[in-house]
């Protein structure tokens, strides 16, 4: 009997050569549309789908392979299934090659919705999935860069192995599944104002394996969810140094986050996601000083994010310590072969610099999924309502503005102390916000007078305000809202600060 296999593919790239080393392997090509043109005309024989099925293309070519005859060659039991092979003169098909209608790409550019509608494919999936579920007979090719692997096989075998037919298997699905995913998440956005619709999913194509996760006990993966134009870790390049971690990444995801708050050249260091330090000013190396004395001892063994091309002059101050990484949108001559000095440095380049955001944020939980919007809130400064009896100055305003932009990045309970360029002291993670304000105090390798403070919620009881006012802060910006804001204005006006409401809060769990 002899073996067909069935090849449609819209990229058609190697298709040739890939066609050319089965027919030496004995195989019987069956194609169609445009994929038939270009196998003759590179002088490959070939069936076309029609002259199987003895049935034209119909509705501009919606329908070609959607036949019994097609399906049915595929999907035939070698076992149990001979006698309809034999009486519906069903062709034996082995090989199934086929990829899709280009729908991500269509709907990323300009487009109109009958021109998604068109990219749908129909008929390539129907025969992926086809193909997939026959894999312990049928060898099924979804991926281009699979066609040297199977005809490897061919070769040196005369048959696909089971091992690679199962492989292939799930990797057809995967595709078709991400394919579908990519459709209803699309048409959902077309047809619906439902920002979080009935059924939710999410799709990811792995990056890379992990050594390890938060613990060497913890496997891990990082997996790419999201196709969009922001700058990321996960288009970043690597340049130099050791492979990244599970925690390198997430530092690094936050850094990027923090320095994308910032117009100004800006220098942020990072540590177990909260920042150790932030400074900004036009010349780096000073923005970097700034960042780093914020936090001396925290920032040692961090990540540091830059939101301006490293500098040769940044790279030998950055080089004085040990950091886990840095990551910029480029780097000036010279400085990436300075930071090779530092073996084990992981440098990242990330191309460009897009702080435009897209996308959600996942958080798992235990059999559930927590799915909410990115926070892109901006923070107006003519819109601030002054709650206090003394007016802030020019001075204080940008320290208080600076102060925000910081502490919507650190875990709450997050308190900030701030100068109109930099962090002063830092206190995240604490379950009593006052404790919050005492650890920024004695974090603070400065003086803390004369600085902002922001708090990234309400205060419940004037002690931090207390706290604030034994560290010299003169000017603090909260949301406001809480039962005893009057306790608390109270409490500022006696000491001879300022205060302004935002009217919103910066959780950041």
């Amino acid at each position: 009997m002899p073996k067909h296999a069935l090849i449609s593919v819209y990229d058609k790239t190697g298709i040739s050569d890939f066609a050319q080393a089965l027919v030496k392997e004995d195989f019987r090509i069956i194609s169609s549309g445009g994929t038939a043109k270009k196998l003759e005309e590179e002088g490959i024989p070939t069936d076309t789908v029609d002259s199987v099925t003895r049935f034209p293309e119909i509705l501009g070519g919606r329908v070609k392979t959607l036949h019994p005859k097609i399906h049915g060659g595929i999907l035939y039991r070698r076992d149990e299934d001979l006698n309809d092979l034999k009486t519906h003169s069903l062709p034996s098909i082995d090989m199934v090659a086929v990829n899709l209608y280009p729908f991500q790409k269509v709907v990323r550019g300009d487009h109109t919705l009958d021109d998604a509608i068109e990219n749908i494919d129909i008929g390539g999936v129907a025969l992926l999935r086809a193909a997939a579920k026959n894999h312990r007979h049928v060898t099924v090719i979804c991926n281009p860069e699979r066609y040297g692997q199977v005809t490897g096989e061919l070769r040196g075998k005369g048959v696909v192995s089971e091992e690679l037919r199962e492989k292939l298997a799930m990797e057809a699905f995967m595709h078709t599944a991400a394919y579908d995913t990519e459709i209803y998440r699309y048409l959902n956005g077309r047809f619906t104002d439902d920002e979080y619709p009935q059924g939710y999913f999410a799709f990811g194509t792995k990056v890379q394996d992990l050594r390890y996760g938060e613990n060497p006990n913890q496997s891990a993966a990082f997996y790419r969810t999201e196709f969009t134009d922001e700058s990321s870790v996960i288009k970043a390049k690597k340049l130099h140094g050791k492979t990244l971690s599970y925690n390198n990444i997430l530092d690094l995801d936050a850094a990027i986050d923090i320095a994308k708050e910032f117009s100004q050249p800006t220098v942020v260091g990072i540590k177990h996601t909260n920042p150790s330090g932030i400074g900004s000013h036009d010349d780096l190396p000073e923005a970097y000083r700034m960042a780093y004395e914020c936090d001396p001892i925290s920032i040692f063994g961090g990540v540091v994010a830059v939101n301006r091309k490293v500098t040769e002059e940044l790279a030998e101050e950055m080089n004085k310590i040990f950091l886990e990484a840095v990551i910029a949108p480029g780097y000036h001559e010279g400085a990436v072969e300075v930071l090779k000095k530092k073996k084990n440095l992981r440098v990242m380049d990330l191309g460009g610099w897009n702080t435009e955001p897209e996308g959600v944020v996942y958080a798992k939980v235990a059999e559930g999924l927590l799915v909410q919007g990115r926070n892109t809130k901006k923070l107006d400064m003519d819109k601030v309502e002054v709650a206090s009896e003394r007016t802030p100055t020019s001075e204080e305003l940008a320290a208080m503005e600076y102060a925000w932009k910081a502490v919507k990045h650190v875990k709450s309970n997050a308190i900030v102390f701030a100068r109109k360029d930099h962090t002063v002291g830092i206190g995240a993670g604490q379950m009593s916000r006052v404790d919050s304000v005492k650890i920024a105090h004695m974090k603070a390798r400065s003086d803390t007078t004369g600085c902002a403070m922001a708090s990234d919620a309400f205060f419940p009881f004037r002690d931090a305000v207390d706290a604030a006012a034994e560290a010299g802060i003169t000017a603090v910006i909260q949301p406001g809202g809480s039962i005893r804001d009057r306790e608390v204005i109270d409490a500022v006006n006696e000491h001879g600060m300022c205060m302004v409401f935002t009217g919103y809060r910066v959780f950041k769990h």
